[in-house]
């Protein structure tokens, strides 16, 4: 695929972003791409919210060891859009951290490590990151994880997380909240 036929929507949906991310993976295993093409091809994706939800439902989910040793270009292309990617990897982290006890919970051991992937995927991307942002973001998930107010409650409780699963995002975020 060249370059002039991955176009990223300019309001691209979910959906869409899950396709485009999809062809991406497949192109990257197959070495079919530069570094430099990947992280254009990714900061184009996580430039807009939706891109990036659709790029890190695939990308952190997927079973090839990709998302396991992200490239150069990978990492510069994420830092690229700041605001919406380190939150969408503070709450990757979060909701995978607490899938994994409801996983667990249900005697579902290959759901939970699915979700222990997420969560470990998406903590080695954010510490890649350098971003100042991190810390003071994850410190704001981690107290609203604790307290139950703040700028994250309302995240947090839209899913229903409760005492236990709340402190396994506590656990997760330890490594990054200073």
């Amino acid at each position: 695929m060249s370059e002039t036929t991955f176009l990223v929507p300019e309001s691209i949906t979910f959906e869409q972003a899950i396709g485009l991310t999809q062809t991406l993976l497949n192109q990257m295993a197959e070495g079919n791409l530069s570094d430099s093409e990947i992280e254009q091809r990714i900061a184009a994706l996580v430039a807009s919210e939706n891109g990036a939800r659709g790029f890190f439902v695939t990308y952190l989910t997927d079973e090839r060891s990709l998302a396991d040793q992200p490239t150069a270009g990978v990492i510069r292309a994420l830092q690229s859009s700041p605001d919406v990617v380190v939150e969408l990897l503070l709450k990757n982290i979060a909701m995978s951290s607490a899938m994994a006890v409801a996983h667990r919970r249900n005697q579902n051991e290959p759901m939970a490590q699915g979700s222990d992937r997420v969560r470990s995927r998406s903590l080695h991307l954010i510490q890649q990151l350098h971003s100042p942002l991190i810390t003071e973001k994850a410190q704001q998930l981690n107290t609203s994880a604790q307290t139950g107010t703040g700028s994250y409650q309302a995240f947090l409780d839209r899913w229903g997380y409760d005492t236990e699963q709340r402190q396994a995002i506590q656990q997760a975020l330890a490594p990054i909240v200073k």
